[in-house]
C-alpha cells in the first residue's frame, strides 16, 4: 500500500503543489485520477473559500462550494457537489491509472464519507494515493489510514520523487 500526505501551513500551498504536480506528471504521461484544485478560479467570497476542482485526467471542473449568504462563517462546502465529484471521479475508472491525488481530505471525508471509498478503491488496486491533508482533519486522517501514510513536507522535488518512486511501474514516464 503506497499512500502520503501533503500539509502546509501556508494557506493554499498544498492545493498550489498537487495541482503543479499533477500538471507535471500528465505532461510527462502518467494517467492520473483524483481531483486537484482549480487554481485559476477566483473567489466570490470575502473569505476566500471559493473553489472549483478539476477531475483528473480531463475534466469536468466542479464548483465544490455554495453561497451562503453575506456575512456567512459557516463551512461553504457543497455536499451535493462533493457527491457529484466523487461519483464523475468513480466514472473515470481508476484502473489503470498511475496516480491517485485528492487535493484535500476535508470534512466529508472525515465523516467517513466524500473520496473514503475511492481512495480505498485506489489502495486495493495498488494504485498509489496522493493525498493533500490540513490539520483540522489530520487525526481524522491518520485514524483512517491507521497510520499508514507517509507524511510528506510541503517540497515539490520531494513530492514528486516519492511519487516516482510509487509508480515504479513506469519505465516510459520521463523523470525531470
Amino acid at each position: 500500500m503506497k499512500i502520503a500526505r501533503v500539509s502546509s501551513e501556508l494557506r493554499g500551498e498544498t492545493d498550489r503543489l498537487l495541482t503543479e504536480i499533477a500538471t507535471q506528471f500528465q505532461i510527462e504521461g502518467a494517467a492520473l485520477v483524483g481531483i486537484v484544485k482549480v487554481m485559476q478560479h477566483e473567489s466570490a467570497f470575502e473569505n476566500g473559500c471559493d473553489m472549483k476542482v478539476k477531475v483528473l485526467p480531463d475534466g469536468p471542473e466542479i464548483k465544490i462550494t455554495q453561497a451562503l449568504g453575506k456575512g456567512s462563517d459557516s463551512c461553504r462546502l457543497d455536499p451535493g457537489a462533493i457527491a457529484n465529484t466523487v461519483s464523475a471521479v468513480e466514472h473515470s475508472s481508476i484502473e489503470g491509472a498511475d496516480l491517485f491525488i485528492l487535493n484535500k481530505f476535508g470534512p466529508e471525508e472525515a465523516a467517513g464519507r466524500g473520496f473514503c471509498t475511492v481512495i480505498g478503491s485506489a489502495l486495493e488496486l495498488g494504485i498509489p494515493v496522493l493525498v493533500g491533508v490540513g490539520g483540522a482533519c489530520r487525526q481524522d486522517f491518520d485514524k483512517f489510514v491507521d497510520g499508514l501514510a507517509e507524511a510528506l513536507p510541503a517540497d515539490q522535488e520531494t513530492i514528486r520523487a516519492w511519487c516516482y518512486a510509487a509508480m515504479s511501474k513506469l519505465p516510459e514516464i520521463q523523470h525531470t
